[in-house]
């Protein structure tokens, strides 16, 4: 028979135990405080393809996100080519982060490091996608269909045809190739076929108009000006150049204004740099396709918050979720960079993209 004291020990031991366990348990299932401020407030990483004004636009978005969906976000910008993506990718899964929104630099090379990142923590594609790779979804515009845009706006510079010039960063980006062949497409008057891909190296001739070529600089902003000055050497008849990342077409103009060519060669570009915009407005550039860099850093941090949060309904059947772009010409650059500038103004991030107009490149 067990003593009063006995029971009374036994009793105060079940009790103590009973709440050890308890403990272990909510901790076990997120019921701790540590995990719910976890939940509540979750660690996500933005992770883009290179260092450029069109980031600083996306950072200022994802810090946006972040006060919008409660979540922390960190933002890390690759200048090292894709084995820095690499890396910082890397790092970002061994310190535990608890999402990923990757611009990839090399989609095809990259699919086995985003499946990695995939298989322990959530992970998304934004700007440019990896369609081949497990991501869960893809933000931003449809790319080759912007790349026809660029194209009418070509169309619009040189009414009578002529020669065109493409330039761009690398071809190894999803988006990157797609732009180039929408343009291409849309010159020559094919059906809709973003499966294409056109030889960079080949001279492909239309009713009208003439690609002349495709120049890649490997964001290399000096290697992007020769490559301009280089073409206007080879081609003294060249009608216009087709900047498809954001810098390529400012670089373009600083080439044109050494050459004394402002005007005389046109400019079409993609992205909204301020030198881009400002040559706009002075009519040493016909227009441009600009994306929504910042709705890809708040929509990226929106999905991502969610997923931590274990909502899964974000991810929309298709894996798709559109950010359409627009063509912004003269008649509507000034409310465009208006609202750009509003947008980006409480972030810091994006203060250098959103400058007063400068004077004539």
């Amino acid at each position: 028979m067990v003593s009063r004291t006995a029971r009374q020990v036994i009793g105060l031991l079940l009790v103590a135990t009973g709440l050890a366990l308890g403990g272990c348990d909510r901790s076990g299932s997120g019921g701790s405080s540590a995990a719910t401020t976890k939940a509540a407030r979750p660690r996500v990483a933005y992770v883009t393809n290179g260092v450029d004004s069109f980031w600083l636009i996306a950072e200022a978005g994802a810090k946006a996100g972040g006060e919008m969906y409660n979540a922390d976000v960190e933002v890390q910008k690759p200048s090292g080519g894709v084995a820095d993506q690499k890396r910082i990718v890397e790092d970002l899964l061994t310190r535990g982060v608890e999402g990923i929104a990757i611009s990839p630099i090399d989609a095809e090379n990259e699919t086995p490091l985003i499946d990695e990142a995939a298989r322990r923590t959530p992970v998304i594609t934004q700007d440019s996608d990896a369609p081949k790779s497990n991501r869960l979804c893809f933000i931003g515009p449809d790319n080759y269909e912007a790349g026809r845009m660029v194209g009418q706006l070509v169309k619009e510079a040189l009414p009578g045809g002529g020669k065109v010039m493409i330039f761009v960063g690398r071809l190894g980006q999803d988006n990157a190739r797609l732009r180039r062949q929408g343009v291409i497409d849309e010159l020559l008057d094919r059906s809709h076929d973003s499966t294409r891909f056109d030889r960079p190296d080949a001279i492909l001739d239309g009713p009208k108009y003439s690609v002349v070529g495709t120049l890649t600089d490997g964001f290399d902003f000096a290697r992007a000006k020769g490559l301009a000055e280089d073409a206007m050497s080879r081609h003294p008849d060249l009608g216009c150049m087709v900047g498809l990342f954001a810098y390529n077409a400012p670089k373009c103009l600083e080439a044109l204004k050494s050459a004394g060519k402002l005007g005389q060669i046109k400019v079409v570009s993609f992205d909204e740099q301020d030198e881009t915009l400002q040559a706009i407005r002075d009519g040493y550039c016909q227009g441009t396709v600009v994306q929504n860099p910042y709705k890809y850093g708040t929509e990226s941090v929106r999905v991502l918050a969610a997923l931590a949060r274990g909502d899964k309904s974000v991810i929309p059947a298709s894996k798709y979720i559109d950010v359409p772009a627009r063509q912004i010409r003269k008649d509507n650059v000034d409310a465009f960079w208006s609202d750009l500038k509003q947008k980006v103004a409480s972030h810091g991030a994006g203060a250098a993209a959103a400058s007063k107009p400068k004077t004539a490149p």
